[in-house]
């Protein structure tokens, strides 16, 4: 190589490395918004669960039926939640995936709908349908369906409604998301093996877009494991493992154990997105695919 040669290239190397470390202080008030409002709060409650008044606050979890029953309990509620969310979101991913133009993007705005309301009015929302008095037990007694009126929440059936209806659209995004990435020719090919219509989908197109599937199970499951808001308004005292942290906290006072709460509801949150990450790639949660 001549010597003009190497000193463009050394140039364009230098030009590279000095616009990666320009770039690279944009990210800086991100990652200073990360340290002072999760990093440090997330030490401090660590701290607290260790040493107010000390380690035995673990102990403490172990000592009574009450919690490890509650986190088997939210554990359910959420695989629940899960699965009705995988049987109502895969089919109307399906529709989307299947819809062209217009019809399409409506079906994808209404599953985005939801984000441009605040969840704790969606939640309350939810009160007007499901109590006593509410739109739903008023027509089915107008029917003459029922004579007195069905208790729809303040149980475990409010919790997954309001649940499933919030969580919903994580499910269906990843969904779609792996659908646009399939190649249809692989149809007409199956098509042409003389493989029919259903065939071709089992055993070709739901397989490559499992990865979506697991993704939107993946993502529902532990932001279903955390919730708070819908299981405190829609199932009033069930026990509902963010329910115990916050009556620890606010009503009995005790952070140290509280404190312990929240670390083990992490620690399970952890290991439920590492056992998830050797099933699928994390980054398919995010990806929007190319169709």
């Amino acid at each position: 190589m001549s010597y003009p040669a190497i000193n463009a290239v050394t140039r364009e190397r230098g030009s590279y490395w000095k616009l990666r470390l320009s770039s690279g202080w944009l990210i800086l008030p991100a990652m200073m918004f990360v340290v002072a409002f999760f990093i440090i709060p997330l030490l401090v409650m660590v701290e607290r669960s260790l040493f107010d008044p000390s380690p035995e606050n673990y102990s403490r979890f172990f000592e009574s039926s009450v919690y490890p029953r509650a986190m088997f309990f939210t554990l359910w509620m959420a695989a629940l939640v899960t699965a009705l969310c995988l049987a109502l979101g895969f089919p109307y991913a399906y529709l989307t995936y299947r819809l062209a133009g217009t019809w399409q993007w409506v079906l994808i705005v209404l599953v985005l709908l939801p984000f441009w309301s605040s969840l704790l009015v969606r939640t309350y929302a939810w009160t007007i349908l499901l109590r006593d008095s509410g739109l739903i037990n008023w027509a089915l007694i107008g029917t003459g369906l029922i004579d007195r009126p069905v208790k729809l929440m303040g149980n475990t059936l409010g919790i997954v409604v309001g649940m499933t209806h919030v969580l919903l659209p994580f499910m269906v995004l990843p969904i779609i998301a792996a659908m646009r990435r399939f190649d249809e020719n692989l149809f007409l090919a199956a098509s042409g093996l003389g493989a029919p219509p259903l065939t071709a989908f089992w055993r070709i197109f739901f397989p490559l877009c499992l990865p979506g599937v697991l993704a939107g199970c993946l993502l529902v499951f532990v932001l279903a494991v955390g919730f708070y808001i819908t299981p405190a308004i829609l199932g009033g005292r069930t026990a509902f493992f963010s329910l115990l942290i916050v009556m620890q906290v606010n009503k009995l006072l005790d952070f140290g154990f509280g404190s312990a709460l929240g670390v083990i509801l992490l620690l399970v949150v952890l290991a439920a997105v590492a056992l998830g990450s050797r099933l699928v790639r994390l980054e398919t949660l995010f990806d929007q695919g190319q169709k």
